[in-house]
């Protein structure tokens, strides 16, 4: 807030009320032609946008100011809005010329990150997500709200769903109670933008009034989010939330939709991060998403990204869109008129949503028709095709017939952007209007008849009939005609060669002009208003029109990828098996120079007989691309798409989980190894038997002893686990190898090298079997390291290999293996099935406190028997 002084003037008086109302909003305060900023709002602003940071007194005090014109508004509002700060618009609510006191002021727009409509601030190919979180008693809720599409999603899970949702939605902004300010910062930092409420906006029956008052309902079973009490908390915070910002028009968020977390494969954040989908780990560096994402429409670009943050598990849902993708791209020329027509369209669905809340102008709602109008050849395309999806697909499209006439009707095709620049009704809609127009532009006719007459009359030749801002229109003479001038004439100026003058003809035909250029203003603008209202009713269709071209635009993109890279269809079923068959990195074959080809690979993977590779090789080699070629092709599939390979058989995956690359969080005082852990931790705690594990040079944050150690029990223990989850474990410790000889679904294979006297080619070919030694050395050498020191690490390698040989090295892990097994690993131990019966053979609803204890201690001394028996032995 500004200084108030003892004697603050009431400008400032006035704005530091409202400003009182807005503590936490930089406010735009609207002084004459200028938005004028104050205090420290002055001095974010002054820095955010590079403008001059001024001061002026104010009573006794002086006051930092920066200020903008307001025309400007719209170049500066949205680089406040992305630096993060939640910006309250206060404009003046009276004409300054109407008042003798001082103007009426009152904020109109709260514009935050998260509730922005905007076209400078928005995305067209990025929803806006704002978003809510809850902390309840029994798990976190979560509310995904997108104002500017209509789109409202809720959720509720533990700590790790919500956190998955948070990256795949990436949310401009998010909402949390003040209770748990501490909570959100202290595991998220400043990673978002966030803002936090009064408790009492989180209450489970608040929300479900806010909710069934929005939606007109008197409860929300229809919605199919009854059951979700935290999530239903956070959705109600997040609407409250609209109505304090000031947005009070929301017809286009007309339902709210559960996120089925069971309906989609499970990716952590590390596993989003490391596979690079939406943002890359390297500067300028390339996404799965920039590969991938071939729409048209920001409607397609939007979905596009959902279906690669929520790739399904449903068989049949994948192969409805892999027979779309298919069929379009066998049909080439149904393609190419696809793409055609979805390019003549525009964001049908953020202009709807303008029409919602009342935020749309002229050209807009012309643009809105002809895309509609685009959409119908779109629907025929659809329905004549022999495809039975995309039939389906284009009869859900409505060709909205009456509200594109009515736009016919009552807008001219070049309706300009603003309502008051005239001229935006379309002739003959009303005939007020063209009575109106005709008066206030068919005045020159009106004029040459009138200047004839007076030329006549006078017997003045040289007349002319003119207009100006100061006088109006006047009749001028040259000053040699002075003498000629009727009397009824009143003069108005005197130039040097000439005098201009007034008749009362002249004053009753300006009335009249003037009269009706007003009143067309109120009019055409009572007209417009009318046209948007009226256009709420369809709403509910261009929506549906919005999902359906976004669809049919993911589905065309996807094909269009696929024949541009020579992808193919993948085989989708419900075995465990993964097989793929030459199989390519999406990302970084297309990033190779002209003409030099992508290594392909097979990679194989069962939970019988080829659980777990163990692939070894030197850092370069390739082996990281690999695993994460094999994630991205099944995320790919899981997807809809065609992928990267010459054949790929895929049984549904439900979980993806990757350790890949070193990755630091130092601002949390954990180091790479720690995170390394961290991760590897979240993966074993979490597999299932249709998980895919990818993992990557774990143990290599420590000593070379204690890095063996624990990927030698990672590997074990992925093993061993009764998921029998498929993995890919890539290390450059080739001890490892050994584990084959132990564990009968562990298989080595290596990614190939050639070595030539003085140097090592990196094939990146993955073959079977172990690589028997690291090349760390070559690499060094390839890197240009001295050759002083090329030779000292040659003598020392070799020293350390004949001190701790690779065969002592395996026998002790071996050995400590057989040492250190957990009973509950060795399934044919007699006490297992001794423990299983008596548990089994117990009945827990009818034993007392009493008896359990006494029961377990009874299993406690079977197992301390049998292991003094084991020590004896």
């Amino acid at each position: 807030m500004a200084k108030s002084g003892k004697k603050a003037t009431p400008l400032m008086k006035q704005y530091n009320s409202i400003k009182a109302k807005y503590p936490d909003a930089m406010l735009l305060f609207r002084v004459g032609d200028f938005y004028e900023t104050f205090g420290e709002d002055a001095v974010k602003a002054a820095k955010i946008l590079g403008i001059v940071l001024t001061q002026r007194n104010n009573g006794s005090d002086r006051t930092e100011l920066a200020g903008f014109p307001h025309h400007s508004l719209h170049t500066y509002l949205p680089k406040l809005v992305k630096a993060g700060e939640r910006v309250a618009i206060c404009d003046q609510l009276e004409d300054p010329k109407q008042t003798k006191t001082i103007v009426k002021r009152g904020v109109t727009e709260l514009v935050t990150p998260g509730v922005a409509l905007n076209d400078d601030i928005l995305r067209s190919k990025s929803n806006n997500f704002l978003c809510a979180i809850h902390y309840g008693k029994k798990g976190l809720g979560i509310a995904f709200l997108d104002v500017s599409t209509g789109e409202f999603l809720t959720a509720q899970g533990n700590e790790e769903h919500i956190d998955k949702l948070l990256q795949n939605f990436h949310p401009s902004e998010v909402l949390v109670s003040k209770k748990h300010k501490k909570t959100f910062l202290d595991t998220y930092q400043k990673e978002y933008h966030s803002f936090f409420m009064e408790d009492w906006v989180y209450q489970e029956d608040y929300a479900h009034e806010t909710l069934n008052k929005h939606f007109k309902t008197s409860s929300l079973k229809g919605f199919g989010v009854d059951h979700l009490e935290e999530g239903i908390i956070a959705a109600g915070a997040a609407l409250h939330y609209l109505s304090e910002t000031q947005h009070h028009q929301l017809d286009h968020i007309n339902a709210i939709t559960r996120i089925a977390q069971e309906a989609y494969v499970w990716m952590d954040r590390f596993t989003i991060r490391n596979l690079e989908l939406y943002q890359s780990t390297q500067q300028q560096g390339v996404t799965l998403l920039d590969i991938i994402d071939k729409t048209i429409s920001p409607m397609g670009g939007r979905l596009m990204k959902r279906w690669m943050a929520l790739p399904l598990k449903s068989t049949a849902v994948i192969a409805e869109r892999q027979e779309v993708v298919t069929h379009l791209t066998e049909e080439a020329m149904l393609l190419d008129k696809v793409v055609h027509q979805i390019k003549q369209l525009s964001d049908i669905e953020r202009l709807i949503s303008k029409v919602a809340t009342g935020k749309i102008n002229p050209r807009e709602v012309i643009q809105l028709k002809n895309s509609l109008e685009a959409i119908v050849p779109l629907r025929q395309l659809s329905i004549n095709s022999s495809n039975e999806a995309l039939k389906q697909l284009g009869e859900k499209i409505n060709e909205c017939e009456a509200l594109r006439q009515r736009i016919k009707e009552v807008l001219n095709e070049e309706a300009p952007v603003n309502i008051n620049k005239g001229n935006a009704i379309a002739e003959g809609y009303s005939e007020e209007l063209d009575e109106l127009r005709s008066i206030a532009f068919s005045g020159k006719d009106y004029l040459d008849a009138m200047l004839e007459r007076e030329s006549e009359a006078t017997g003045i030749t040289s007349l002319k009939i003119a207009s100006n801002n100061v006088f109006g229109y006047y009749i001028e003479v040259r000053n040699t005609h002075k003498d000629k001038v009727p009397e009824g004439w009143i003069r108005k100026q005197t130039l040097v060669n000439a005098e201009r003058y007034i008749t009362e003809e002249l004053k009753e035909y300006e009335a009249k002009i003037l009269g009706a250029e007003e009143k067309i203003g109120v009019l055409e603008q009572q007209l417009f208003t009318q046209l948007v209202v009226w256009m709420h009713e369809h709403i509910g269709a261009v929506q549906q029109n919005a999902a359906m071209v976004a669809r049919l635009d993911c589905l065309a993109g996807l094909a269009v990828l696929a024949k541009e890279n020579n992808y193919v269809r993948p085989q989708i079923n419900e075995s465990c098996d993964l097989n793929i068959k030459e199989g390519r990195h999406p990302v970084i074959e297309k990033q190779l120079p002209p003409g030099e080809p992508y290594i392909a690979n097979d990679v194989s993977l069962n939970r019988d007989t080829q659980q777990l590779i163990m692939i070894t090789g030197p850092n370069m080699s390739g082996k990281s691309a690999i695993l994460r070629q094999t994630a991205l092709i099944v995320l790919m599939a899981q997807m809809g798409s065609f992928v990267p390979a010459s054949a790929a058989e895929i049984g549904i995956v439900d979980k993806i989980f990757t350790r890949v690359g070193a990755s630091d969080n130092i601002s949390m005082g954990e180091s790479t190894f720690m995170v390394e852990m961290n991760e590897t931790a979240s993966i074993l705690n979490n597999i299932s038997e249709r998980s895919l594990v990818l993992l990557d040079e774990i143990g290599r944050g420590t000593s070379t002893y204690d890095g063996i150690s624990i990927a030698w029990a990672i590997a074990e223990y992925l093993h061993e686990h009764p998921s029998r989850a498929k993995t890919l474990f890539a290390t450059h410790y080739h001890e490892l190898n050994e584990m084959t000889e132990t564990f009968e679904r562990i298989k080595n294979y290596n990614v190939s090298v050639k070595e030539l006297k003085d140097n090592v080619l990196f094939l990146r070919k993955l073959v079977p079997g172990g690589s028997e030694h690291s090349f760390g050395i070559h690499v060094a050498r390839m890197a240009g390291m001295p050759n002083q020191v090329i030779s000292r690490a040659n003598k020392i390698l070799a020293k350390l290999e004949k001190s701790h040989s690779s065969e002592e090295l395996t026998s002790k892990l071996q050995d400590a293996r057989d040492e250190m097994q957990l009973s509950f690993f060795n399934l044919d131990d007699p006490l297992l099935e001794e423990i299983k019966e008596e548990i089994l053979h117990t009945d827990i609803d009818t034993l007392t406190p009493v008896e359990a204890l006494m029961k377990l201690n009874e299993i406690k001394r079977m197992l301390v028997k049998k292991k003094s028996g084991v020590a004896e032995a």
